[in-house]
């Protein structure tokens, strides 16, 4: 059983630490679901691949795309008065290329489900390795480069090393898997707002990820859909029983 799980769980271990970084970031902006629509694009990369390809030049055209998508809402962020319904279409734009484009491959619906939320529990311990490695020095990056950044290129390095970020997880994880890991950690941290938040995340992020891993397990439930449905329903949580403090516009209070 440890053999089987372990691996796993060092994976969203290593997920966890640089998207919770991102997924405060992303709330702090108000542009929640820049995850999705990056990570649609990168998945529009991987359906590209596959379809075309046969599976060659994957993280290379991935990669393309999610800086395509990353270009887009960074200039979109300048230019566009409603920026969440620009990304939202971006988003919508690429589940339905990659939807159409599958369609048509013999394996495409299993295909489809991979890219949407992929079943972690077999990750090789040298795809864990390399990606962990390639995250460290891309936190090292972002510390001593990314936050020194001015103006419009602070936003262009963001975004560029988010759809980097996004690119490497999608191909491990799936869109929804790395959408879920990104925001729901950081949601209730924020909402607890205590302590270092991305530790606080990161923590809390790996918790859920823990009893997610073991309840599929245990039920034989997919791994990825697991860790998605718990961290969304804890995150629910947390939200409408702690934030109580803001009132709701949207019902005139």
């Amino acid at each position: 059983m440890i053999d089987i799980l372990f691996p796993v769980f060092l994976l969203s271990l290593v997920l966890l630490g640089i998207h919770s970084y991102f997924g405060l970031e992303i709330i702090e902006r108000g542009i929640i679901f820049t995850d999705l629509a990056i990570g649609q694009m990168a998945a529009v990369g991987t359906a590209i691949a596959l379809f075309f390809f046969e599976g060659k030049y994957l993280y290379g055209i991935s990669l393309f795309f999610a800086l395509l998508g990353g270009l887009l809402i960074s200039i979109a962020s300048r230019k566009v008065k409603h920026l969440e319904a620009f990304i939202g279409l971006l988003y919508a734009f690429g589940i339905s290329f990659v939807f159409i484009l599958l369609s048509k491959s013999a394996h495409g619906m299993e295909e489809f489900h991979q890219l949407m939320a992929a079943d972690i529990l077999f990750t090789p311990m040298k795809e864990i390795l390399k990606v962990a490695l390639f995250y460290a020095a891309l936190g090292l990056f972002i510390f001593f480069f990314c936050k020194k950044a001015k103006g419009f290129m602070k936003e262009v390095l963001f975004f560029v090393t988010f759809a980097v970020t996004v690119t490497s997880s999608v191909r491990l994880a799936g869109v929804l898997v790395i959408f879920s890991l990104l925001i729901s950690p950081a949601l209730i941290a924020k909402t607890i707002n205590r302590g270092n938040k991305v530790a606080v995340a990161w923590i809390i992020g790996t918790i859920i990820n823990l009893m997610a891993i073991l309840i599929s397990y245990n039920f034989d439930f997919p791994t990825g859909y697991t860790i998605v449905l718990l961290h969304s329903f804890i995150a629910f949580l947390f939200s409408l029983t702690k934030n109580t403090k803001h009132k709701n516009v949207y019902l005139g209070e």
